[in-house]
């Protein structure tokens, strides 16, 4: 456990240490970025580490690990936040412990987000999934609603029970015009963050950049950065 704390001491060192460049370069004060670790497929031994090194904000991808770690790890003062595209037979469970939800891009997903965050008695933050390779009315590869989606969908969040708008979150795109162009993909989503704080002033957060495009997501304007294997290392096989 002593190898394990070092091993996760030193990667979040480094990634810190890229966080303040970036700041730095960007001209933007530090505490402008909160740091995110994605933890998924690691265990809940790695996430209590993790908390005594200082991290709060974490991240899952799959409730069928996620409930379980969260569970093992309810008496530590940690957000949690649930990145994965997420099917509504499992919202019940992930609205009993994430506190923000950065994958809703559906108002079908909002519905059931709302009717589960009211029963439970809890307010879920939600971020509005942007897909940068989708048409019109289409989904992304990687879950996500088409850029002109986003106002209508906002304005379903922020009009739901139980939840609270906090702005957007993309993935880099893998396709289309912005394959490969990290930079100019966050540049987008800032543009679109511009908008929709237009009309939802308090929906101010903007979650992009992983472990190796985090750089051009502050350069860009990102509040937060999600950071899996920078952190934690390379992920284990998931046979």
């Amino acid at each position: 456990m002593t190898e394990r704390k070092d091993e996760l001491a030193a990667n979040l060192a480094r990634v810190e240490d890229r966080i303040a460049a970036a700041c730095a370069a960007a001209g933007r004060a530090r505490d402008e970025v909160t740091l995110i670790v994605v933890t998924k497929t690691y265990p809940a031994s790695d996430v209590r580490i993790l908390h005594g090194l200082g991290v709060r904000q974490v991240a899952e991808n799959r409730d069928q690990d996620a409930a379980p770690k969260a569970a093992a790890c309810a008496d530590l003062s940690l957000s949690w936040h649930f990145v994965g595209q997420l099917q509504t037979n499992k919202v019940r469970s992930v609205a009993g412990y994430a506190d923000v939800v950065q994958s809703v891009d559906r108002t079908k997903l909002v519905t059931a987000l709302s009717s589960a965050a009211d029963r439970g008695g809890r307010e879920l933050g939600c971020l509005i999934q942007v897909a940068l390779d989708a048409e019109s009315g289409e989904r992304g590869a990687r879950g996500g609603v088409a850029p002109d989606g986003i106002g209508e969908l906002a304005d379903a969040v922020a009009g739901a029970p139980g939840l609270r708008l906090d702005g957007l979150m993309t993935v880099a795109p893998l396709a289309g015009p912005f394959a490969g162009r990290q930079r100019a993909a966050f540049d987008r989503l800032m543009e679109f963050s511009s908008r929709l704080r237009g009309n939802h002033p308090a929906a101010n957060m903007v979650s992009a950049g992983m472990s190796a495009d985090l750089e051009d997501a502050i350069a860009a304007g990102a509040t937060h950065v999600r950071v899996g294997t920078a952190v934690l290392g390379v992920r284990p096989g998931l046979g």
